[in-house]
């Protein structure tokens, strides 16, 4: 999380002091994350591309009592992972943060509207530095899910473009805590969709599409329905 923190802090001076494009700064931070981590590892381990000589230190798995008995549900809730817990609990502490404290709505008032916020004695730079700094605490503790929750070892381009997944949740979920939370649900679901396909005689290859041919579904019927939604604004505003 320290790391991920400061690789926002990174990303951030990139934007807000060089004033680089934001999204030329990030592919070229992720360019350089999917080459360093395999040169970090290599160095500390003498692995490439998979950390197979080192333990990995996992998160411990939550087992709740008489819960686990429940049928059918007693699989879903109990036997889960601690940061998964920790992520619905992350759901809840950042609705809370954005729409009840002084920081959150800050962090809002910027995002819809820097100028605004800055005629008010707001620190736009500050904000956004402190913004993206949170951005990369909480990405890191999806990054550390795959490696010490899902699996129990490091290997390369083990993300697999979840992150830009994450990016189209963001945006379906109208940029809200709760609303990405119920877009990812639908994503997951995809993905446990794709892992009992594996199961059947189906080609691995369209089997690994599932979860990205759901996010351009997705995107699609989002785009779709705020078009909709804008051109049925505009005709009432006329007249």
């Amino acid at each position: 999380m320290a790391i991920g923190g400061c690789i926002g802090l990174v990303l951030a001076f990139f934007i807000l002091q060089l004033k680089t494009d934001e999204i030329l700064a990030a592919i070229a931070l992720n360019l350089i994350a999917t080459g360093g981590t395999v040169l970090l590892l290599l160095a500390v381990s003498g692995d490439r591309g998979a950390s197979t000589s080192i333990s990995s230190v996992s998160a411990p798995v939550i087992r709740i009592p008489f819960v686990s008995q429940i049928p059918f549900l007693g699989k879903i809730l109990s036997g889960q992972n601690l940061l998964t817990w920790l992520a619905l609990l992350a759901v809840v502490v950042c609705h809370i943060f954005f729409y009840k404290t002084p920081m959150g709505l800050k962090i809002r008032a910027v995002g819809e509207n820097k100028n605004a916020a800055e005629s008010v004695g707001i620190s736009s730079k500050k904000i956004q530095y402190i913004a993206l700094i949170l951005s990369g605490v909480l990405c890191s503790m999806g990054g550390y899910f795959l490696s010490g929750g899902y699996m129990n070892m490091f290997t390369k381009d083990m993300s697999a473009g979840k992150g830009f997944i994450a990016l189209a949740a963001s945006s379906m979920g109208a940029d809200t805590p709760v609303g990405g939370f119920l877009v990812t649900m639908l994503f997951g679901i995809a993905q446990a969709l794709g892992n009992l396909m594996q199961l059947t005689t189906i080609p691995t290859e369209l089997i690994q599409m599932v979860p990205y041919l759901t996010t351009l579904i997705g995107l699609a019927v989002y785009s779709y329905v705020t078009m909709k939604r804008k051109n049925r604004l505009q005709s009432k505003s006329t007249l």
